[in-house]
């Protein structure tokens, strides 16, 4: 019988890059092509070359092409790449990633092959570089690393790096897909030493990984201030998904673009964004400071929601797609269609319930199975796996945020094993703040 593409990832075996390949990538891809668009800047404070035997690499992941700047950084060591087991199955990646021996993981799930693979480019004296978060960012900043990372860097006790980086998120937005130019800062530095592993317990090892990539784009830029290209007339373009409450009404999924210019057709509230992500809200109106505080403050909202109401109830209707057997994703989708039905958020997990592939259909994770969403593009639909299945979910309404806030609130208000950032713990302070 004919192997799945998903049994035929699951058997893969991982190699460290070919160190032709990699050069021709670093010198024609990166330092040709790619660098001269987003205009890195690079700081080594620990150089990982000096590092003889096998080490991690982690980064703050601000966007969908930090692998550029990662690349750079490190040059001429070789990196073997922990990426999102569904971007193997997408056409346009599927070839370059099995070339330089990328390893897929499942996000936020146990993934006996990706150890397998990580194991693997160990015992070769290799560098496995992931990201700690599990995904890109969404909001500007990072998310909190997922739980486990402390025991998993424990466990293996060898030297970890890592690569702060600022201004990525504003060349790659996760709300709009646009490519824009400013300017890229990127440091190395050594994060832990075998020493450091051993010497401490895995939570304090979370800690101060958490505090190590902590890293707000749009507080940065503040102070910075860098122009970003690409911007002028369509600073707002698809702004609405992220930013889904109205900081003067309060009312939600009724927040409209127009050009640079986002605004709520409720109560006259607008704003405009410049190329420098500055807010500019209208004469007479008040707004947060940055996009990213706007974020934060409808996930304070959500988890107030949850805390006068615990019996909450959060419904949507869905679009479900999942990744094919036979052949990989075309037209840079992540999935194809396979049904739908109807999403639910409460105290006792998540759950959909419709028709998939033409049959009735119920899939439920509590939140010791499912902490948060993945986001596999952009800020319109989610992603989670069941039974070890990959699935997008597209909801109806721009309700997408809404449901990863209420997601995270409600495993953090149950079993609390994704914990929030110390960042963000005004969040959950006295509401008459």
């Amino acid at each position: 019988m004919k192997k799945t593409l998903q049994q035929k990832a699951a058997e893969r075996k991982f190699h460290r890059p070919n160190k032709l390949l990699y050069t021709i990538l670093y010198h024609i891809a990166i330092q040709k092509i790619l660098a001269p668009k987003y205009n890195p800047h690079y700081e080594i404070v620990d150089n990982i070359n000096d590092c003889k035997g096998p080490c991690f690499l982690v980064y703050n992941h601000q966007s969908r092409i930090d692998y550029v700047w990662l690349v750079g950084a490190t040059y001429p060591k070789r990196l073997n790449f922990l990426v999102a087991y569904n971007e193997f199955f997408r056409s346009h990646l599927a070839f370059i990633l099995k070339l330089m021996n990328v390893i897929p993981k499942k996000n936020f799930t146990l993934d006996v092959p990706a150890m397998q693979g990580i194991n693997s480019i160990i015992k070769q004296g290799g560098v496995v570089c992931f990201s700690p978060e599990g995904m890109s960012s969404i909001s500007g900043h990072n998310q909190p690393v997922v739980a486990g990372t402390g025991t998993f860097l424990k466990h293996y006790g060898i030297p970890v790096y890592v690569v702060n980086m600022a201004g990525a998120y504003l060349t790659n937005t996760k709300y709009c897909l646009d490519e824009r130019k400013g300017r890229i800062d990127a440091k190395i530095s050594l994060l832990f030493t075998p020493e450091y592993l051993k010497e401490h317990d895995p939570e304090t090892i979370e800690d101060e990984l958490n505090k190590a990539i902590y890293h707000d784009d749009f507080e940065w830029n503040k102070k910075e201030q860098i122009h970003y290209s690409n911007m002028q007339g369509k600073a707002a373009t698809n702004l609405h998904y992220p930013l889904y409450k109205c900081p003067h009404c309060g009312s939600e999924f009724h927040m409209k673009e127009d050009g640079d210019k986002l605004y709520c057709p409720d109560c006259g509230f607008s704003v405009t964004i410049d190329d420098c992500y500055n807010l500019h809200p209208a004469e007479g109106f008040t707004c947060p400071e940055t996009i990213s505080k706007w974020f934060d403050l409808e996930r304070r909202d959500a988890y107030r929601e949850i805390k006068a109401n615990p019996d909450l109830v959060f419904t949507a209707k869905c679009k479900l797609g999942k990744l094919p057997p036979y052949h990989t994703v075309k037209n840079m989708a992540t999935s194809e269609p396979c049904g739908e039905g109807t999403a639910r958020i409460d105290k006792d997990g998540f759950t959909f319930e419709g028709i998939v592939d033409g049959e009735p259909t119920s899939m439920h994770l509590t939140y010791n199975e499912i902490p948060t969403f993945g986001m596999p593009v952009d800020t319109s639909y989610l992603a989670f796996y069941y039974q070890g299945k990959y699935y997008d979910l597209f909801p109806e309404g721009g309700v997408a945020i809404k449901m990863l806030h209420l997601l995270e609130e409600f495993q953090r208000f149950t079993v609390n094993k994704w914990k929030a950032l110390p960042q963000e713990s005004w969040i959950y302070e006295d509401d008459k703040q």
